[in-house]
Parts: C-alpha cells; sequence; structure tokens
C-alpha cells in the first residue's frame, strides 16, 4: 500500500493539475475566471480531503476483498466513479449559488465536469503509478 506522504503527495498534485486545467477549460466558455478560480479552489479543498479518505477506504476494501492493491482498468474506473458521485452530493448546491446559475444548469456543470475529472482521473492516476509505483510489500 502506499503510504501517507504518498497519497498527500498524490491528492496534492491531482489538485493542482486538475485545478489550472478546469480554471482554463471554463474560461473558455464564458464563465469569469476568478469565480471560476474561487469555486475551484473551494472544490479542490473539499475533494482533496474526499480523495484522501476515499483512497484509503477504495486500497482497504479492496485489499480485505482482493488480497492486492493493484488496479486493473475497470477497478480505476469504478474507482472514478465512485469518487465523483461522492462529490456529485455537495458540489451541485454550492456551485449553483457561487456561479449564479440554476440547479439545473449547475448539474449539468457538474456532470461536464465530472466527464473531465473522470477522464483527467484515469490518465493522472497511471500516469503517478508510473511516476511513483506501489511499493511490493513481502509475502509472510
Amino acid at each position: 500500500m502506499r503510504t501517507r506522504l504518498d497519497r498527500i503527495r498524490h491528492a496534492i498534485c491531482f489538485e493542482v493539475i486538475g485545478l489550472i486545467l478546469l480554471v482554463c477549460v471554463l474560461s473558455q466558455f464564458g464563465f469569469d475566471g476568478s469565480h471560476v478560480g474561487v469555486v475551484g479552489i473551494a472544490f479542490s479543498i473539499l475533494a482533496t480531503g474526499w480523495n484522501y479518505i476515499y483512497n484509503i477506504w477504495f486500497d482497504r476494501m479492496l485489499y480485505r476483498r482482493y488480497k492486492t492493491t493493484v488496479k486493473t482498468t475497470i477497478v480505476r474506473i469504478l474507482h472514478s466513479i465512485g469518487f465523483e458521485a461522492g462529490l456529485l452530493f455537495v458540489t451541485i448546491p454550492i456551485l449553483s449559488w457561487a456561479l449564479k446559475v440554476t440547479l439545473w444548469e449547475a448539474f449539468v456543470l457538474d456532470i461536464g465536469m465530472v466527464l473531465f475529472y473522470l477522464i483527467y482521473a484515469y490518465v493522472y492516476n497511471i500516469a503517478y503509478d508510473r511516476l511513483f509505483p506501489v511499493p511490493v510489500v513481502p509475502q509472510d
């Protein structure tokens, strides 16, 4: 399993890179970059905490069930979907209020962000695992 320091590095790098990409993309769709930036930072803090908790839970569940934390493509997809679903519940009302859009518009925008982050999370985690491989734990 990954160490606490490794998980912190993973979460911070994920959020910083994702925030930069998201602000750039949403600015191209006419949203005020400063509003998107403030909401993005708040969501990044929220998502970073959720990321840390969710990844620990997911790895422990994976290890208990399969005796490994190595993730296949299907497991990575399920991992990403579960993570994003947890954030949707909290972020839609906040997004509606902060960007002064209806709940429906916030939902559509949030779904767009989820799709963006699903692809981003998949690519990011593959790259992260290649840069920082999971330590091999000797079998007893």
